[in-house]
């Protein structure tokens, strides 16, 4: 195992893809600075499923930082080799203005970058992006690649939930990627499909809450399931640490493994876990996504050497264990 292989950041630690990182960092031999929001309370928030970590104890270090307060970042980035900016607030169901969301994404991403900028010392910061920046073009054709952008104007003529994070994350990511160009700071953009599979942190994510739509009979949420593009938690965080360590990476990265029709879904899950009570393929007939989505395009991140190793069984077995053990199912 690789040792001492500098010091990285990675914001947002608490959630999903954040603690899994900081978990497969400190096993490749980094030290890691992570950012938390601060407590308003003053409780003595639990996160032992952090400091608890193999290597943590000698080298992970928290810190406290704001999304509404970018320079609350500086500390934590001063000194490192490496950012990986994955805070963003998860708001799939809209509970959070469109604009809110938005201009608290991108303040808090630009005021990253600039403490990058101005460490003097970081040499590339890999950006967590998603596919909602991606698929909701408008545009016809079967399979989209890195080149495609969402139009936030079409997906809210859509009048569906999740426009919000979809018009958050696309703002912010070309702003990220402007700010990158203009004053020659490294910046490498990763666009996962819906993250799936066990989680270390305390609470559901709401990916895999959402990934788990049919276990869970959430029957509301049936119709958002019409074509599902999927990733194992453990490629995307690996995916990250091979971004950020390969020379040659540059751009966007749609990482995005297996696909699922509604159908499929049904099919898939019904075979797997008889024992629940998974919505049949006939009486999922007729219900209308209301657009069409494209198939995603994950040539460009394979091409330069990268390889999934998790498919459609471990991200469910994975995620399903652990909403046993969480006492969620």
């Amino acid at each position: 195992m690789a040792e001492n292989k500098g010091t990285v950041c990675v914001t947002g630690g608490t959630g999903f893809i954040g603690s899994w990182l900081i978990m497969r960092l400190l096993q490749h031999g980094y030290t890691v600075r992570t950012t938390i929001r601060p407590d308003p309370e003053g409780k003595n928030r639990d996160i032992s499923f952090l400091t608890n970590l193999p290597r943590a104890s000698e080298k992970l270090h928290i810190f406290h930082a704001d999304l509404n307060q970018p320079d609350s970042f500086n500390t934590a980035i001063k000194g490192c080799t490496g950012v990986f900016h994955v805070a963003h607030p998860v708001d799939i169901y809209d509970k959070i203005p469109e604009e809110t969301a938005t201009k608290r994404a991108v303040d808090a991403a630009l005021g990253i970058l600039k403490a990058c900028l101005a460490s003097k010392t970081v040499k590339r910061v890999v950006y967590t992006s998603s596919v909602a920046a991606v698929v909701a073009s408008g545009n016809v054709q079967p399979v989209v690649d890195e080149s495609s952008w969402s139009d936030i104007e079409y997906y809210r003529s859509l009048k569906r939930t999740g426009v919000s994070y979809m018009a958050a994350k696309t703002k912010t990511e070309k702003e990220v990627l402007e700010f990158s160009e203009k004053f020659g700071l490294d910046v490498v953009a990763l666009n996962p499909s819906l993250v799936m599979g066990p989680f270390i942190c305390p609470s559901l994510p709401a990916s895999v809450a959402f990934g788990l739509t049919m276990i869970f009979g959430n029957k509301d949420q049936y119709k958002h399931l019409g074509k599902t593009d999927l990733v194992h938690i453990d490629d995307v965080a690996s995916a990250h640490i091979y971004l950020f360590e390969n020379p040659s990476a540059k751009g966007r990265y749609i990482c995005s493994s297996d696909e699922l029709s509604l159908i499929e879904m049904s099919e898939f899950l019904s075979a797997k876990y008889p024992d629940f009570q998974i919505p049949t393929k006939e009486s999922l007939q007729g219900i209308d996504q209301g657009y069409k989505v494209c198939s995603l395009s994950s040539k460009k991140l394979l091409d330069s050497g990268f390889k999934y190793k998790y498919g459609l069984d471990d991200m469910f077995d994975g995620a399903i264990q652990r909403c046993r053990e969480k006492g969620v199912l």
